[in-house]
């Protein structure tokens, strides 16, 4: 662990991030702690410190990356059958105990998460997205909040290049990280874990910043959907989640929203995983509270009509789907239902471009991606 922090610190550069406060600490504004740090202290999130008066972040490199379809993000609203070519960094803002990308996002807590960074550029990321046909580019993996600058240098290049680009998030924002990223990013995700602030304090968070973020997004006219991952006696109560949806309903009932399956991961071994029975119950509170583009994922095939896009007008079918495999596509080129001409809430192309994968794939043998070991 002293190895990995000893050679992160090295991979860094002066954040922008940060004020400096009148007793000489340095309040970050990268996520909703907005930590004041005194010199040679780290955030929260372990990967952002003061070092000699300066905020030094993470920069340089990578710890993985991935080709997905876009519909594993999951966007199910922006470009369906994409491809996302997906990367991320080291360190998080929370230390959920579900979480399913521990490697990366816990490896400076936990001795067991071995995921090595990799030296790479901006240019090289955007480069190797490009060769394997990649529409979008995804901040994922990590928390991309806590490493927005390295983000934002990426995402320069992606969009001079034609990518959209977005961030798969906790959500844990503050106003200034999001007026920083907004020229740069253009679809966001956020996990809304829970409805409840005792649970987010069980997760190193606490609920507000997250409500507030999902607002400002919306606000801020970024492509929002967010995901609430379902868990037996953590969030599935019909009171919270009739809470949680009537909250995402009323800042708009055309933001979807899925609720997808758990499975024991990391240190959350307890729960029984989520049955089918469970996401169409709670996607029943979310049809109820209002919201018009409602989703179950993580059991393809289970979950009746739940995976395909609907017209909120008739009811026809947009967008048929199997797991992340896009089997119909029907949105007219101007973003409508070709049966009652009702615009559909998204980002769409022009015409449906075909699905590249329809599962995840590592960048191997098709990737020029020039990177090396730090």
């Amino acid at each position: 662990m002293a190895a990995l922090a000893e050679l992160l610190a090295r991979e860094t550069r002066e954040g922008d991030l940060y004020e400096r406060l009148p007793d000489g600490r340095l309040r970050c504004h990268a996520c909703g702690h907005c930590c004041p740090l005194p010199e040679g202290a780290a955030g929260v999130c372990k990967v952002r410190f003061n070092e000699g008066g300066r905020l030094l972040v993470p920069w340089g490199y990578v710890g993985g990356v991935q080709c997905d379809p876009i519909e594993k993000k999951p966007f199910f609203h922006a470009y369906p059958g994409a491809l996302a070519y997906s990367f991320g960094m080291l360190g998080c803002d929370l230390h959920c105990g579900y979480c399913q990308n521990w490697v990366t996002s816990q490896a400076l807590r936990d001795p067991a998460a071995v995921a090595p960074p990799l030296a790479t550029s901006p240019d090289a990321l955007v480069r190797d997205a490009l060769r394997q046909g990649a529409r979008v580019m995804v901040s994922t993996y990590n928390e991309p909040l806590i490493t927005s600058e390295w983000a934002v240098a990426v995402f320069k290049k992606a969009k001079a290049a034609g990518l959209t680009t977005g961030y798969v998030s906790n959500g844990n924002g503050t106003p200034q990280v999001l007026d920083y990223i907004r020229p740069w990013v253009d679809l966001y995700k956020v996990d809304l874990k829970s409805f409840d602030d005792r649970h987010y304090r069980r997760l190193g968070g606490r609920l507000e910043p997250i409500l507030d973020t999902i607002r400002r997004l919306h606000e801020m006219e970024f492509w929002v959907e967010i995901v609430t991952l379902l868990i037996e006696g953590f969030n599935d109560s019909r009171d919270e989640l009739t809470r949680l949806t009537s909250f995402i309903a009323g800042v708009s009932p055309d933001i979807p929203w899925h609720v997808t399956a758990f499975h024991a991961d990391y240190k959350m071994t307890d729960p029984q995983a989520t049955t089918a029975e469970m996401l169409l119950a709670a996607a029943d509170v979310g049809r109820t509270s209002g919201l018009r583009h409602v989703y179950a994922g993580n059991l393809p095939g289970a979950v009746g009509d739940l995976e395909d896009t609907r017209c909120a007008a008739c009811r026809e079918v947009l967008v048929a789907r199997y797991g992340y495999l896009v089997r119909d596509y029907r949105i007219t080129p101007d973003g409508r239902c070709p049966a009652c001409a009702t615009l559909v809430p998204g980002r769409w192309s022009e015409r449906f471009e075909n699905q590249i994968a329809s599962h995840p794939f590592l960048p191997d043998s098709r990737s020029r991606l020039s990177i090396a070991a730090l």
